[in-house]
């Protein structure tokens, strides 16, 4: 059994935060596919909240603190990611954005992504389109097709929640395809690995 591992990044500020209950179904969803599909699934939960001050740290020092190197090793080390923001003045909050301008440049190369976002309004959803989706493919991440947005009348009524569980469950199934055509991730690489052993080091070193 193939074991896979779902970094699941939100960026809610509030608690309780639509933000994580959006990104806890988005991941049950994909989970449920994968699991489905044969794979031994963990679900590896960030929430920015908990990090504000250490992402502005390490932007005015370039030195992450210890539990922020621990989230940034968590999004690197995962098969694929499920990233979720509130819309704020049309495009993802600065939290969410300052957190990605932190990771490594090439983490999310070839990474499957899924985005979701949350807002006041239905009108918001666009924000998905032309901020949060422009912005992984800068980072060269395979953002799945369905990107899901929920907006407060998303969560009542039987035919609007079963609309957004529907997504849901799309958005899930699309990360669960393109996490499961990969090999298994690695993990972050380790800066002070050796590349060449040290026989090869004293094999090849001059005599004279």
């Amino acid at each position: 059994m193939t074991r896979r591992t779902l970094a699941v990044v939100s960026a809610g500020l509030g608690q309780p935060s639509s933000t994580r209950l959006l990104a806890d179904q988005l991941a049950a969803a994909a989970r449920d596919e994968l699991v489905r599909r044969g794979a031994e699934v963990e679900i590896r939960p960030v929430e920015l909240r908990e990090h504000a001050h250490d992402v502005v740290n390490h932007l005015l020092t370039g030195f992450p603190p210890a539990a922020l190197r621990q989230a940034l090793d968590t999004v690197a080390a995962a098969d694929g990611l499920i990233a979720v923001t509130p819309i704020f003045n049309a495009s993802y909050n600065g939290l969410f954005k300052s957190f990605f301008d932190v990771v490594d440049r090439d983490t999310l190369a070839d990474r499957p992504v899924l985005i979701g976002a949350t807002g006041g309004t239905a009108r918001h959803s666009l924000a998905l389109e032309h901020a949060v989706r422009p912005m992984f493919t800068y980072l060269r991440a395979v953002v799945v097709p369905t990107a899901v947005f929920a907006a407060p009348e998303d969560w009542s009524g039987d035919g609007a929640e079963g609309a957004l569980r529907a997504r849901i469950r799309r958005a899930g199934a699309e990360l669960a395809e393109q996490v499961d055509r990969r090999p298994a991730a690695t993990g972050p690489a380790d800066p002070f690995a050796l590349t060449t052993s040290f026989e090869e080091l004293l094999a090849g070193r001059d005599p004279a």
